[in-house]
């Protein structure tokens, strides 16, 4: 596309579909959508247009509508540190109450991207300071305070798909500090959860009975508070860097997490 300044920018979409019937989570907390078309809709506008009968309306119709019962974690969505624990910071300066998703600071949602390509760690694998320092190395690129991390794993091809929710790999403890330490303040991952799937993370705990491994990557927000995408789609086609990602959450009073329409914007 092009802006009216001639700038030449391609977009691309890097959130999933908010839909029934696809199971992009625990079935009990899968979304619920009621489509009403326009005719459905003739009743309401009866009432808003008192002495109006559907006759009145062009060809019988008034407006299409969706009534949506969900969370704030259905599809693509930011995480705010509110929903990881009641206080941040503790590292740095704190603890402090931890923001909700309306306090997040917008410029915070659209910042340079860097993607890191864990694609080929098994499912359930526990991402460390390590790994993520290597594929740094890999990729060429010292990060930067803000930029926005995004993981790519096995996840993103088993979206829609039974197995979808116990996929992929996730960050430990450590790697999410390796990131938080550096100045990032929003990450993202095209699984299900920024930890390691709950199935193996559960294994883990009952093995070893170390409860510094429930929610490890998620309650590193208690010592730095920032915030994840989850559910992102596409992560394959984008380069390891040379985008913006912008992820402007839906503006939720006192929410832990808040919709979004992630997407990657490069300058052509």
């Amino acid at each position: 596309m092009r802006d009216k300044g001639n700038h030449k920018r391609r977009i691309v979409d890097l959130s999933v579909y908010l839909e029934n019937g696809v199971l992009s989570d625990p079935p009990p907390l899968s979304p619920r959508i009621t489509y009403q078309d326009h005719r459905q809709t003739v009743a309401e506008f009866e009432r808003l247009y008192p002495g109006t009968t559907a006759a009145d309306y062009p060809d019988g119709e008034a407006a299409a509508a969706e009534k949506l019962e969900i969370t704030t974690h259905n599809g693509t969505h930011l995480d705010a540190p509110w929903h990881y624990h009641s206080t941040m910071d503790a590292k740095i300066g704190g603890p402090r109450r931890s923001m909700t998703i309306d306090e997040v600071p917008l410029d915070w949602c659209f910042q340079p991207g860097v993607k890191l390509d864990f694609r080929h760690f098994d499912d359930g694998y526990r991402v460390s300071a390590a790994d993520v320092e290597a594929e740094l190395k890999r990729i060429g690129h010292e990060l930067r305070p803000l930029e926005i991390v995004v993981i790519n794993t096995r996840a993103g091809t088993r979206y829609g798909h039974g197995d979808y929710v116990n996929s992929g790999c996730g960050m430990g403890y450590e790697a999410t500090m390796y990131l938080l330490e550096r100045g990032i303040r929003v990450t993202g991952t095209d699984g299900w959860s920024w930890d390691p799937p709950t199935r193996y993370a559960a294994e883990r705990f009952r093995t070893t009975g170390d409860k510094s491994l429930i929610w490890e990557g998620h309650k590193a927000g208690r010592d730095i508070g920032y915030c994840h995408l989850e559910k992102l789609h596409n992560l394959d086609s984008l380069p390891p860097t040379g985008f913006t990602i912008a992820c402007f959450p839906q503006k939720v009073r006192a929410a832990s997490a808040g919709s979004t329409r992630a997407v990657a914007i490069f300058d052509l």
